[in-house]
C-alpha cells in the first residue's frame, strides 16, 4: 500500500533510507566492536526495531512493553547475522508501515498520549520513528566509512 498521508510518505522514506544503509553493510559489519563503548550495528538495529515497535503499539492505542532501563540496549546473542538483522528490521518496518498506513490524515492528527503521559498526535509519533531511523542511519554511515566505504548507497 502507497502511503497516503505526509507523515506516512516520510516515514516510508525513513525505513528505505535505513534498509539500503543496512544492505550496503558487508556480513562482518554486523556484529563489530570498533571500541570497547560503542554498539554494534545489530545493537543499533535491536534498538530502532524495539524504538518502531513500541511506538506503533502507542499509535495503535496498545499497552507498549516496559522500556528496559538498563544502560544503551544491546542485540541479544542470537541476533547476528546479516540475514537475521535485516529480516528483523524489515518485520518491524513493515509492522510500522501498516500502522501509519492504516489511518487517515484526521487520524495522524488526532490528539493521543504518549505511555509517558505526554500529550502529542499519530502523525508526531510517525516522524519520531523517521527521525530516530535518520539518526541511526548517520550511525550505519560512519560505520561504513571506519570499514573503508565512503560510495553514497541511496537511490
Amino acid at each position: 500500500m502507497e502511503p497516503q498521508t505526509p507523515a506516512a510518505k516520510s516515514l516510508a522514506g525513513a525505513c528505505k533510507i535505513f534498509r539500503q544503509d543496512l544492505e550496503a553493510l558487508p556480513e562482518d559489519a554486523y556484529c563489530k566492536q570498533f571500541g570497547p563503548a560503542t554498539r554494534t550495528v545489530a545493537d543499533i538495529v535491536f534498538e530502532v526495531n524495539m524504538v518502531n515497535d513500541h511506538v506503533s503499539m502507542e499509535i495503535r492505542g496498545e499497552k507498549p512493553f516496559e522500556w528496559p532501563e538498563d544502560g544503551w540496549v544491546k542485540a541479544p546473542t542470537d541476533f547476528n547475522t546479516k540475514a537475521i538483522v535485516l529480516d528483523a528490521f524489515n518485520k518491524s518496518a513493515q509492522a510500522a508501515m501498516d500502522t501509519a498506513n492504516g489511518l487517515t490524515a484526521e487520524q495522524m492528527e488526532e490528539p493521543m498520549t504518549k505511555d509517558d503521559g505526554s500529550p502529542t498526535t499519530r502523525a508526531e509519533r510517525c516522524r519520531f520513528m523517521g527521525l530516530h531511523m535518520w539518526y541511526h542511519s548517520g550511525q550505519l554511515n560512519f560505520i561504513q566509512t571506519l570499514l573503508g566505504d565512503d560510495a553514497w548507497h541511496w537511490n
